[in-house]
C-alpha cells in the first residue's frame, strides 16, 4: 500500500477526528513542548535559588560590597573577641557563643557587655532574638566614668512587648522618645515579631540626626544635644545623672541582666562628621 505524503493527507477524517498522520505529528510536537517547558522551569528555579544564595550571605559575615562600603563586623559567630564586661577584663560565663549567636544564656551571671572599640558616629545593624518576657537594650557612647552603662549611654530598648513588665517598649529611646501611635491599633507603633523570632535593628547615630528602626520600620528620629533632647532629659530620671549623653564617643553596650537574649550579624559602619 502506497504511503500518502503528509502534505497530501486530509486534515480530518469523516467522523471529525484528526487524521492519523496529523494526530501523530501533534502528539510529537506536544511532547517536545512539554519537555522544553519542564526544562525551562527547572532552569528558572535553579537560577532563583542560586540568586538567593548569592544575596543571602552566611550569618556573621560581610559581603564584598559591605567591606567596600566600610562596614565592620563586631561579632564573628565563633568567639567573644572584641567584647568584655563593663569595667572588667574578660566575659562572665552568662554570655556564650551559642549556635552562631552572641547569647546571654544566664542573666544572673552575665552583666552588661561592651565593645573593645569606641565609636562616635555610626550606623549599626543587627539581629536579636529575645526570650518570652525578656528585656535587654543597646546602649551607645558609653564611658567608664559612670557606675553603670546606663549612667552615660542612651539606650535603644529591647524587650518582648507582649509579656515584658517594663512599659518602655522595644525600639524606644529609653524614657525619652517613643514612636507615634499606629492608626490601626491606637497604640504606639510596634513592628516587632514575637519572642523567639529574629528581629532586625537599624540604629543611626550622627551629629545631625539619629534614627531608630525595627524590621525596616522607622520609629522616630532625634538630635543629640538639641533643645528638644535636653528638655526631655531634664524631665526624666536621667536628669540626676550628670554624665548622661554628654560624650560624643564611647563603647557600644548590650544589656545582659534582664532575661535571655541572642544577637547575630552585628555590623557597624562609621559615619563621617
Amino acid at each position: 500500500m502506497r504511503r500518502i505524503p503528509l502534505k497530501h493527507a486530509k486534515a480530518w477524517t469523516p467522523n471529525g477526528h484528526l487524521s492519523p498522520c496529523l494526530s501523530w505529528q501533534a502528539e510529537t510536537i506536544f511532547a517536545y513542548m512539554k519537555r522544553a517547558l519542564s526544562f525551562a522551569i527547572v532552569l528558572a528555579v535553579t537560577s532563583s535559588f542560586q540568586l538567593l544564595a548569592a544575596e543571602d550571605p552566611k550569618p556573621n559575615t560581610l559581603t564584598e560590597a559591605e567591606k567596600q562600603a566600610g562596614w565592620q563586623l563586631l561579632f564573628n559567630g565563633k568567639d567573644l573577641d572584641g567584647w568584655h564586661n563593663f569595667k572588667r577584663d574578660g566575659v562572665r560565663p552568662g554570655w556564650q557563643v551559642k549556635d552562631g549567636a552572641l547569647a546571654c544564656v544566664d542573666p544572673h551571671n552575665a552583666g552588661d557587655l561592651v565593645t573593645t572599640g569606641k565609636y562616635d558616629w555610626f550606623e549599626l545593624q543587627l539581629d536579636y532574638n529575645i526570650s518570652e518576657g525578656g528585656n535587654s537594650g543597646i546602649m551607645y557612647h558609653v564611658t567608664d566614668e559612670g557606675p553603670g552603662v546606663w549612667a552615660t549611654g542612651p539606650e535603644f530598648q529591647l524587650e518582648d512587648n507582649a509579656k515584658a513588665g517594663d512599659p518602655i517598649r522595644c525600639g524606644w529611646l529609653y524614657a525619652l522618645y517613643q514612636p507615634p501611635n499606629d492608626p490601626k491599633t491606637g497604640k504606639p507603633l510596634d513592628a516587632t515579631k514575637p519572642a523567639g523570632q529574629w528581629n532586625h535593628v537599624r540604629l543611626v547615630i550622627s551629629p545631625w540626626k539619629c534614627e531608630h528602626e525595627i524590621n525596616g520600620v522607622k520609629y522616630f528620629e532625634y538630635v543629640l544635644g538639641s533643645d528638644d533632647f535636653n528638655s526631655r532629659v531634664a524631665k526624666s530620671k536621667f536628669a540626676a545623672m550628670p554624665l548622661f549623653a554628654k560624650s560624643n564617643t564611647g563603647y557600644l553596650a548590650l544589656q545582659g541582666d534582664h532575661g535571655q537574649v541572642s544577637f547575630r550579624n552585628l555590623k557597624l559602619k562609621p559615619l563621617s562628621r
